[in-house]
């Protein structure tokens, strides 16, 4: 299994899952369908499937486009998300291939939208797997909760995103790891890896490079989303069980943003 990013637009994400053995190909989030194209011709593989995590434009959009341009093509999304140009709804627990080696599991993670989908990918046995977050889980952050609830984003987060096998590699819709990073530094300003993650990623925007993947253990580390089981997170944030926590560090972030003048 073979994972190509496709940076699109001005800070999303789309990518290239490649069954290595068939040269077949998944895109996710095509959001420019010509540049993944080209990205996909460029390595010599034949796209089979299109994987949507949700309705949004900037991740959707483009489904249309690749429909004209590879005839035949798979668009997979939500059960209850409007996703553009889908042919095959999916739900929690469904299950796909690609190629004759990737098998993919569809988790239904709502609350950024009400049929968010993330995916979770497998190769052999020696790899290590994959998760495709969409706006669900961001390295140290995770969406908006646009259609949902604090309680239906600890459920996605901490108990099925959370619960996968901590070497899953964590592929996110957008580049937002500095920022996210650097509020969860007002949540938790004594955790060290927080501190040492955001210096990697500096780093790594200076030098045009990405930022993600990252890990599901990785995430439990420095993610103030994923760490609100921890008494000591609760506190933080004068807050006593972990949804309540979840929902005060969202509107918490949600403030910041504004008085930093991001959208």
């Amino acid at each position: 299994m073979k994972i190509i990013h496709v940076p699109c637009l001005s800070d999303n994400y789309s990518y290239i899952i490649i069954d290595e053995a068939t040269k077949e190909g998944a895109a996710v989030d095509p959001a420019e369908p010509e540049k993944v194209l080209q990205v996909a011709k460029d390595n010599q593989v034949n796209l089979k499937t299109v994987l949507t995590t949700h309705h949004h434009w900037d991740h959707a959009s483009g489904n249309d486009k690749i429909k004209q341009l590879v005839p035949g093509i798979r668009v997979y999304g939500g059960s209850i998300d409007n996703v553009q140009g889908c042919t095959d709804k999916v739900g929690n627990g469904d299950k796909l291939s690609l190629g004759s080696d990737i098998n993919i599991l569809c988790l239904h993670t709502p609350c950024h939208t009400k049929g968010h989908i993330s995916y979770y990918v497998t190769g052999k046995e020696e790899e290590d797997p994959a998760v495709f977050t969409g706006d669900t889980l961001f390295i140290a952050g995770c969406g908006k909760f646009f259609e949902g609830t604090a309680e239906q984003m600890y459920q996605s987060l901490c108990v099925t995103l959370g619960s996968l096998p901590k070497p899953t590699r964590v592929f996110c819709g957008h580049e937002y790891t500095v920022k996210n990073l650097q509020f969860a530094l007002t949540v938790e300003p004594d955790n060290v890896r927080i501190a040492q993650k955001l210096s990697w990623a500096q780093h790594q925007q200076q030098a045009g490079h990405p930022t993600v993947p990252s890990t599901i253990e990785e995430e439990l580390e420095i993610n103030p989303f994923m760490r609100v089981d921890l008494p000591e997170v609760q506190e933080k944030v004068n807050c006593k069980t972990p949804v309540e926590a979840i929902g005060e560090i969202r509107k918490r972030k949600d403030n910041w943003r504004v008085n930093l003048g991001l959208l």
